[in-house]
């Protein structure tokens, strides 16, 4: 039996065509399984910020790894690989069918395959980057490693300052500083080889650009809609972990600011997209305006091939 692994940029659709397959897979006498391969959405009370499948959808597909942590709790990719491979190898074991679905390049990875985990820097150089960025800032820094390393640079947002200080620490330990993020296409192509744990299908789901925009924003709004800023405001006060206020829109619902939510959503959207397509061994599908059925049955096709 494979798993199905359903990567994709936010807003393209990826929890309807999971719950579709599901439905395809139990229509052959399967049990199938939703293993999320997302950095957030492990965390309760940002369901409707980091897009967790609504109560319906979880009705209809059993979900794993997700709203399982305080929200005041720190997680690692190296924490989630732990759980998601006893998950995945506990399913395989059942008879039942998992589908890993997300849109966090290293975490789906780290679900798939094992990880070779860079430790962290001496303290020293990590609080030595740490006083630079109190002192002039993530843009600034920022800056600094577009002269440094311009290519890793291009791939993260200036005010990103947990992975612009990464990316410097791993540039003075001289090591390949792509490693920043596990999503640059290089660390991601290392994933589809002979070193993954278990046969796995990988379809990469995608739409056409100006349409998927308009998803995103369209799918910004019904989240504030829905409560996401409310949401935002109980987790920082509640004392959210830095590791949560890592969520995409979180910075920007605290200062109210759904334009750039929207903004950064699909610039984020764009480099998942850049990731995707450089995978090597990854069956593309455009979902376009496609019912999830009918992307579902080209998927379960693939994979009885």
């Amino acid at each position: 039996m494979r798993t199905i692994a359903l990567f994709g940029p936010t807003g393209v659709g990826k929890t309807a065509v999971a719950v579709a397959v599901a439905e395809r897979l139990r229509g052959e006498g399967e049990d199938p399984v939703a293993v999320s391969a997302d950095a957030l959405q492990v965390y309760r009370g940002l369901e409707t910020l980091t897009g967790v499948a609504s109560a319906a959808d979880q009705a209809a597909l059993e979900h794993r790894l997700v709203s399982f942590l305080p929200i005041d709790a720190t997680f690692s990719v190296g924490q989630y690989a732990a759980l998601a491979h006893a998950e995945i190898d506990a399913l395989l074991r059942a008879g039942r069918r998992p589908i890993v679905v997300g849109g966090t390049g290293l975490y789906l990875r780290a679900a798939l395959a094992d990880l070779d985990l860079r430790p962290p820097p001496p303290d020293e150089l990590r609080e030595r980057w740490r006083s630079e960025l109190a002192a002039r800032g993530a843009p600034a820094l920022h800056a600094l490693l577009l002269q440094r390393a311009p290519r890793v640079a291009a791939e993260i947002e200036p005010n990103d300052s947990h992975r612009v200080v990464r990316a410097l620490e791993l540039l003075d330990l001289g090591e390949p500083p792509e490693a920043v993020s596990g999503e640059t296409p290089e660390g991601l192509s290392q994933l589809w080889s002979e070193q993954l744990r278990h046969p796995t299908l990988l379809v990469g789901l995608t739409m056409e650009r100006e349409a998927l925009y308009g998803s995103i924003d369209a799918r910004v709004r019904a989240m504030v809609a829905a409560g996401a800023r409310e949401e935002v405001l109980a987790a920082h006060a509640g004392g959210a972990s830095p590791t949560a206020r890592k969520a995409l829109g979180f910075d920007d619902l605290l200062a109210s600011d759904v334009e750039r939510m929207q903004r950064r959503t699909r610039n984020y959207a764009r480099r998942q997209l850049t990731w995707m397509r450089k995978l090597a061994g990854v069956r593309m599908i455009d979902v376009g305006a496609r019912a999830p059925g009918d992307v579902a049955r080209e998927i379960l096709d693939s994979a009885a091939r």
